[in-house]
């Protein structure tokens, strides 16, 4: 079963007074371009956050975002006291010193100066919780991989019907196929009998006629295409990570099909061949999103 390259996935949890929330997103692109924002506290972690992700994904331009939500009495900056003091007493002391009016604002004042209402504890990342986090990162990326395995069944519908289309197309040439003969051979004789008093080699006209009718069949293409057709499902089966190959199988799926163009001489049957392009186009447009 075929994935698509396009998916999201989100989840959350509470440590303590935080919540850790994960997200990720995945669009198509030729392999992993992998882009990560991490919440300061886990940028120690973010070599083990990559290697999960690439093991789990394997292509795709995915973007994975980590962060921290406080409690509004957590995520408000304290004013550092002492450090307060420490400026107020030095304020006083050079007032008085050099004769200069203190401040009418002190709080005003105090609180524009330096590292007042910078928070003086450094947090450290304890194995608790990066259980929690790493937990919420893997649950976020299961959830990405789903969506991915969702949008690869709906995708693998649809190349069904496309095969099934280019398959019932080709099989209805057939028959202006098989009357094109004659035609071809029946204009031939016209010609010559419209050109007077001209002799010709009958058996040398039958084998050209032979000649240039076998450089008009299509029967070898046709058996090419039912081929890469039977190759291009069963390469949908075989499990995900498949999209460059069916990418190739539909490059051959065109080249026969062109081919076949090439060599059709009858309006009915060029107008089948646009109607296999127009199927084809389709799946190759979509066959990019295949992982």
């Amino acid at each position: 079963m075929i994935q698509s390259m396009t998916g999201y996935g989100k989840a959350s949890a509470v440590f303590h007074d935080k919540k850790i929330t994960a997200e990720i997103k995945s669009l198509n692109s030729k392999s992993l371009d992998l882009s990560t924002r991490l919440a300061p506290l886990y940028r120690e972690k973010e070599m083990d956050l990559r290697s999960m992700i690439t093991t789990a994904l394997e292509r795709g331009k995915v973007e994975f975002n980590l962060w921290i939500e406080k409690e509004e009495t957590q995520a408000i900056v304290p004013i550092n006291a002492s450090i307060v003091e420490t400026y107020h007493r030095q304020m006083l002391a050079l007032s008085k010193e050099y004769g200069i009016p203190e401040p009418d604002d002190w709080w005003h004042t105090l609180m524009r100066m330096p590292d007042v209402l910078t928070r003086s504890e450094v947090e450290n990342l304890t194995e608790e919780e990066w259980i929690v986090a790493r937990g919420v990162a893997e649950a976020a990326i299961r959830q990405l991989v789903e969506f991915r395995i969702q949008e690869g069944t709906a995708l693998q519908r649809k190349f069904q019907e496309k095969l099934d289309n280019i398959a019932t197309l080709m099989a209805s040439i057939e028959p202006y196929e098989k009357s094109r003969t004659e035609k071809i051979r029946q204009r031939l004789l016209d010609a010559l009998q419209n050109i007077p008093e001209v002799e010709y080699d009958k058996n040398r006209l039958e084998q050209e006629m032979i000649y240039y009718i076998e450089k008009l069949d299509i029967s070898e293409e046709k058996q090419r295409l039912a081929n890469h057709l039977q190759y291009f499902r069963q390469t949908m089966e075989e499990g995900h990570g498949q999209g460059k190959k069916l990418g190739f199988i539909a490059q051959e799926m065109g080249r026969e099909i062109n081919t076949t163009g090439s060599k059709s001489n009858q309006a009915e049957m060029q107008n089948i061949v646009v109607k296999m392009k127009d199927e084809l186009e389709q799946i190759k447009e979509q066959v990019l999103n295949v992982m």
